[in-house]
């Protein structure tokens, strides 16, 4: 019995360790087949198809649409010739595309210095030494600390202000040469009337030149400047120094929008709304609303009287405006507006 028993407990033994070296062979059969079966999605990958003749290439070796980016050539030859069978279903993904960008949320711009995001409209002092924007709150703080005159340090970088004119306008020149759109909208304000920046009027020395003013705001928007592109659509949508023109007004506003400005995005809401779009307005007044834009969230509340939006898409706008509110705010903020609203009168 006990020989039995035994050998049982060996074969069982022996059965045993048969099917784990089994297990193994599979197991590694398995990570070979899986590793190959990567290994050819990703030659697929990097693999793409002509759209007009059907040839197979590498990706990065091909003539890409320039507009949907969704198709791709072995060669210009080819691209020209399927030009006129592919520009319906170009123009369809251009503007899917067109919409996905416009109504992506965009993070708005913060503080270098407290790291808070900027408050909606023109509460910040962009400084040509060092090319940063800074809000109020904190150009406040450095005044206050160097006895409250109208001469102190940059904030950010601590150089002393410019001397003259000349000085600020070789400053600003010097940004421009380096790419930065903040420069070309800022210089563009000096050639401007009723612009929001502290160079207003054909001030700093410059003539008045509004067209002058236009062209600085383009390249400023080209640059990334969401002000820049804000400024151009007022142009448009205002007439200055340039014909009104809703739809280039329309255009600009869309432009700064995707770069952040939710001034443009109320102001393309009004014009949706004019158009009879009003869902296409209540979309850009709630992303607005969002943000913390007082009149989107009052155009939002207009919406939900009409029944144009929903009880809970005007709570969630509503809870979300003064959670911005409250990111926005600071004692120094405070200060810098009390002292601004003293001078003002």
């Amino acid at each position: 019995m006990s020989s039995s028993d035994g050998g049982r407990e060996d074969d069982g033994g022996d059965i045993t360790s048969s099917k784990n070296d089994e297990c193994i062979s599979c197991e590694q059969n398995n990570v070979d087949n899986i590793t190959e079966g990567i290994e050819s999605v990703a030659l697929l990958d990097d693999m793409s198809m002509c759209a007009n003749c059907g040839k197979e290439g590498n990706s990065d070796d091909m003539n890409t649409c320039n507009k949907c980016k969704s198709v791709k050539y072995c060669n210009a030859a080819c691209k020209k010739k399927h030009r006129k069978k592919h520009k319906k279903a170009c123009e369809k993904r251009v503007a899917e595309l067109h919409e996905e960008a416009l109504f992506k949320e965009v993070e708005p711009e913060e503080c270098p210095i407290c790291l808070q995001p900027f408050p909606i409209g023109n509460h910040h002092t962009f400084e040509s030494c060092c090319g940063k924007l800074i809000c109020d709150g904190c150009v406040h703080a450095m005044k206050a600390s160097e006895g409250g005159g109208d001469l102190y340090p940059c904030a950010f970088c601590r150089t002393p202000p410019a001397s003259s004119n000349e000085e600020e306008i070789k400053r600003l020149n010097k940004l421009m040469d380096k790419g930065n759109g903040e420069a070309f909208t800022t210089l563009g304000g000096c050639y401007a009337e009723g612009y929001a920046g502290a160079y207003a009027n054909g001030t700093m020395g410059m003539p008045q030149d509004r067209v002058k003013a236009n062209e600085l705001y383009l390249k400023g928007g080209e640059l990334g400047s969401s002000s820049g592109y804000y400024n151009l659509g007022n142009a448009y949508d205002l007439g200055r120094g340039v014909e009104r023109n809703t739809k280039k007004a329309k255009h600009y506003y869309e432009l700064a929008a995707m770069n952040g400005s939710i001034q443009a995005r109320h102001n393309l809401g009004c014009i949706e709304g004019q158009a009879d779009n009003h869902q296409r307005a209540m979309r850009h007044w709630k992303i607005g609303a969002r943000f913390g834009h007082e009149k989107c969230l009052k155009m939002v509340k207009i919406g939900l009287i009409g029944g144009m939006v929903t009880k809970d898409d005007y709570a969630n706008c509503l809870r979300a405006y003064h959670e911005r509110q409250n990111e926005i705010k600071s004692d120094e903020r405070d200060k810098a507006a009390e002292y601004w609203q003293s001078v003002i009168g």
